[in-house]
């Protein structure tokens, strides 16, 4: 069993999901800050590992504040994994290796990487047993419940894990058909906790403390994983931690504290790197991520328009500045308040 599951102060870890274009150094190291337990990098290629792509090996970068920590990969031939495996340990010694069999995306997919291996159960068993017979360290996997609604194999494919020697098993609670539209089918998940001994962590739909709770009480995982809510809400670790340990909620996160951690998000991007560039293109590469913090504040629609064109620090500092100094109010989230006529955010 992996070491952070018999860690009593990480007795239901919280793992932040690996996305790919999210779940950077940066983005790890702040969710972490607010109570996140375990992380996965973003996913990387075994053959962009193995043909020392500077690019692909950025993608494994974490720094030890981040413990513990897993490297995904992605593939489809077990051996090459294993070898992949053991030249991240070598760079940067992780606590374990994921396998992605799980990714929808077409990319992947037509590599016959991903969630595609939930359709060959026998190369989803050679890929995970060549990497366990690879490395030192624990290896665990990330599965979705099946292909589409007409193959839902979840139960079958963590029991074929499971004697692989996988270590701990991830679930996103949605077929690969369904990409992330509909609920998350967690009575699969539940299935799946009590039909292995290894831990199982169920992903999908996980927004608030009571939302773990829930999961936590009536199926049987040992930790949850949070995704996409992280995106424009990390604060849900913290949020969650204090659920669990006293039943409430804490009050939700004042604007200037949202607005504190976009910044620090930002300056934190601008010294790594992970982000090799001009202020201009490091800024770029991070509107889509300023957007999502403005998720569901007064005027979003508004900021969101002037952080797609965001192209310096000072700028979006100003654009803050603005906003805070003026505030909106009411219901209309697009709409400026007669007091505050002077603010310009189109």
């Amino acid at each position: 069993m992996p070491h952070w599951f018999n860690n009593s102060s990480s007795s239901f870890p919280l793992y932040l999901a690996p996305m790919a274009g999210i779940t950077d150094v940066v983005f790890r190291q702040m969710c972490k800050q607010l109570g996140a337990d375990v992380m996965v990098t973003e996913f990387v290629s075994a053959e962009g590992i193995l043909q020392a792509d500077e690019r692909t090996r950025k993608y494994t970068e974490f720094d030890d504040g981040q413990r513990p920590v897993g490297v995904q990969l992605f593939g489809a031939d077990g051996n090459r994994m294993g070898e992949a495996a053991r030249k991240i340990i070598d760079w940067k010694q992780p606590d374990f290796i994921d396998i992605n069999f799980g990714c929808p995306v077409n990319k992947v997919v037509s590599k016959n990487g991903g969630s595609s291996l939930l359709k060959d159960c026998p190369l989803l068993t050679s890929v995970a047993e060549g990497i366990v017979k690879a490395v030192p360290i624990p290896v665990t996997a990330k599965i979705r419940i099946g292909w589409d609604e007409s193959s839902i194999n979840a139960v079958t494919v963590c029991k074929l894990l499971e004697d692989t020697g996988i270590a701990a098993i991830a679930i996103h609670g949605r077929t690969r058909a369904q990409g992330y539209t509909g609920l998350a089918n967690w009575e699969v998940i539940a299935e799946c906790a009590a039909a292995v001994k290894i831990p199982v962590v169920g992903n999908g739909d996980i927004a608030s403390g009571q939302d773990v709770e829930k999961r936590r009480n009536e199926t049987g995982v040992s930790g949850v994983m949070i995704g996409r809510a992280a995106m424009h809400n990390p604060w849900v670790f913290r949020e969650a931690k204090h659920y669990l340990a006293t039943g409430t909620h804490l009050a939700p996160v004042t604007d200037e504290e949202r607005f504190e951690f976009l910044l620090q998000h930002c300056r934190l991007a601008l010294k790594s790197s992970r982000y090799q560039g001009t202020e201009l293109q490091t800024l770029r590469s991070m509107r889509t991520r300023l957007m999502a913090y403005t998720s569901g504040l007064p005027g979003g629609k508004h900021l969101r328009v002037r952080f797609c064109k965001v192209e310096s620090l000072a700028e979006l500092e100003d654009i803050v500045a603005d906003y805070l100094a003026n505030r909106w109010t009411g219901n209309d989230h697009d709409t400026l308040t007669e007091s505050a006529p002077a603010l310009a955010l189109s």
